[in-house]
Formats: structure tokens, sequence, C-alpha cells
């Protein structure tokens, strides 16, 4: 059976990880500045990340929502401590499009309305809703069409203003950073602005943090750089399991759950919260989320110096790098002759890091040296 093409693919087969490195089949090691779609947040294979998924997986793998598993509650509470979001209630997924499909279908239930507002660049899922949500037609199906969604211009209240007089919106929906759209990075007049705009038309403000959450940006959440804002719904993903499947949304207090309103077969798992919580116990332990800032900050400063460079955006280790070039080609060299794994953004000349947090300061500065010859060759 043939597999299903889904992403052009990099020459390399992966056998092997571990922190931020990588082997491939012929012994041949890599730098992982990706994080595999910045899903690994505190290294590969860490040893207490895998102790802990082992010593779950010998008592109980899996049994449904239908039954008290007092581990979602050990996640939830460490979440609301490193979070400082305690008030906030926890529903557990398995992905990030389906945090956001939750999240939207959360709005309108309690709104009663079925308009939602997202932005130029926007990058949800790939389900039904969220995808429609997503700036990006050529993966947007006719069955996701939807009349009543806008995608509007990022930065732009007075559009968002303009479709909330007019329509029925349920929600706005917006990544604290833009990821797949080149990391733009909303500022706080904007977001304040929306969450002002949300209030005043009776709309939720949706905040995806799906890349941009645990710690990656120097914050938890990358929307907690601006002092005062409080999202109605924030979603989350990626990083949250680094690699076990696992997704969820906080629900402000404000909103009253009733049995059936949301549900998950699989979120929320025994395996999934052992993930999760050895996640967040490393991050605490290790003072990933305050390593992930001062290390953005360094980084941020070398690349500035160098030629061909023409913009760099982000916070922490969630940075995009324009290049005055096509990036194509400097990331396949980079994987090629200095075996650096890099990603690739919307723009073609954006280059996106999304490292592992637990990166060092030798390894970027090898990522720096070897950019740096590329495009001064």
């Amino acid at each position: 059976m043939k597999l299903f093409d889904v992403y052009p693919l990099i020459p390399v087969t992966i056998t092997r990880a571990e922190g931020c490195k990588l082997w491939d089949d012929q012994g041949e090691e890599y730098l992982d500045l990706y994080g595999g779609h910045a899903v690994i947040s505190i290294g590969h294979t860490h040893p207490h990340y895998v102790k802990r998924i082992k010593e779950q997986l010998d008592q109980i793998a899996f049994y449904s929502n239908s039954v008290r598993i007092p581990i979602q509650q050990q996640f939830a509470s460490k979440l609301g401590e490193l979070s400082c979001l305690h008030d906030y209630q926890l529903f557990l997924c398995n992905s990030g499009a389906e945090a956001n499909e939750n999240a939207i279908k959360l709005a309108s239930f309690a709104t009663e309305k079925s308009g939602m507002i997202a932005f130029s660049g926007a990058f949800h899922g790939r389900t039904s809703a969220a995808v429609a949500l997503t700036d990006n037609p050529k993966i947007v199906a006719p069955c996701n069409a939807r009349d009543d969604f806008h995608i509007l211009p990022f930065g732009d209240l007075e559009a968002v203003e303009a479709v909330l007089k007019s329509n029925e919106i349920g929600g706005i929906i917006i990544e604290g950073i833009q990821g797949v759209g080149g990391i733009q990075v909303p500022n706080a007049e904007f977001l304040l602005g929306l969450e002002k705009l949300a209030r005043t038309y009776h709309a939720k403000l949706i905040l995806d943090e799906v890349q941009s959450g645990f710690g990656r940006t120097g914050r938890f959440f990358a929307y907690q750089w601006i002092d005062g804002l409080r999202p109605d719904i924030i979603s989350m993903a990626k990083g949250m399991g680094n690699g076990f499947p696992i997704g969820g949304i906080l629900i402000a207090p404000d909103f009253e759950g009733s049995h059936g309103l949301l549900g998950t077969t699989f979120g929320g798992n025994h395996l999934a919260c052992a993930a999760g919580l050895a996640v967040l116990e490393v991050l605490e332990e290790e003072k990933l989320q305050q390593r992930a800032e001062k290390l953005g900050e360094q980084l941020i400063a070398e690349l500035s110096k160098i030629s061909h460079i023409t913009e760099i955006r982000g916070k922490g280790l969630m940075i995009g790098i324009d290049l005055d070039r096509d990036a194509g080609a400097v990331r396949s060299e980079l994987v090629k002759k200095y075996r650096i794994f890099t990603g690739s953004a919307a723009k073609k000349q954006t280059i996106r890091l999304l490292p592992p947090l637990s990166v060092d300061w030798n390894q970027l500065n090898s990522f720096i040296s070897a950019l740096k010859e590329i495009l001064n060759a």
C-alpha cells in the first residue's frame, strides 16, 4: 500500500534522537532547530519524560472519560500553577486542530452566534471549522467554506469592528504569534483592542497558542507578554506533549459546562496526561521558559549582524528570519552541508526557528555560523 503524499520530504530517515540532536539510518548526526513543527519542547527522549510514560504504561495506558482519571487533575493543577491561570477550566483533546475546533464550537454555544473572525496569515488547523478560519485557500475544501467566517487584515481593528457591527459574530480567533504565517507578532494595541471589541459586541476572544505556548516565547503563553489581556478561551497542543498527541483548551470561569456539550474518546487519556505532566515538571525544574527568553534575545542580537537578513521577528525561541532571497535553497544547504534542520513558512523568504527549549548557545551559534557562510557564499 502506498502512503498518501502529504509533505515535501527532507531526504533523510531519522532513527534516533536525544535533546536537540537527531541521527539518521546512516549514523549521521543532525541539529534539530525545528522541533518537528514546534512539537519538541523539553528535548527529544528526555529521561524524566521517558520514565513518566513508562511508569504510566506499567499501570494503565487508557480508559475512557467515563471514569475518574486522577492524573488529569494532577496535570490540570500543575498547568494552572505554571500558567498562572488557576481559575480557568481545562478540556483535554488530542491535537491543535481539535483544540481550535472545540474553542470555536464553545464560543458559538456561549454566544448563540455562528460567525467567526480570523486574520490574514492565520493557520488554525485542517479540520472543518479550523480550516475555514485558516488563510490558505489551497487547503480549504468546498465543504469547509463558510459565508459567516471572515478572514480580515492582520492588525486592522477598524475592519474587525465593521464586521462585528454588521454580522452575528460569536468569536475572534488569533494566534499568540503566527507560526505558519511567518512569525508575525501581534502588538499590544491590536490584541487589547480585539479584547475590547469582543466585550463590546458580545463575542468571545480565542487565543490560539498551539505553536506559541508552553514557554516557547519566554512566557508560558505568548499573549502573556501583554499586561492585562484575558482571553475567553486558549487553545494549546504541540509542545504540550513533547511528541505525545495531546491538546486542550483553557476556558474562562464564566463559561458553564453541561454534560455532552464537549466530549472526546482519547482526550486526556492516562499516557497523554503522563507526557503532559512530565513536560510541565521539566519546564519548571530546568527553567526552560526563562532560558528561552534569554537565548532568544541573544540569538536575535547576533542574527541582526548578518548581511542578507532583511528582518527578524519573534520572541524567545520562536523566531522568523527573512532573507533577501528564497529561503528554500538556504534551508536545503543547511541540511545537506551543515546537518541542521530549520522550518519554512508561508512567506518563501522566511526561515522559521522552533528548536527544543533545551537547546544551548553552542548549538545556536553553530547555526549562526552556518547561515552566515551560506548567505555570504
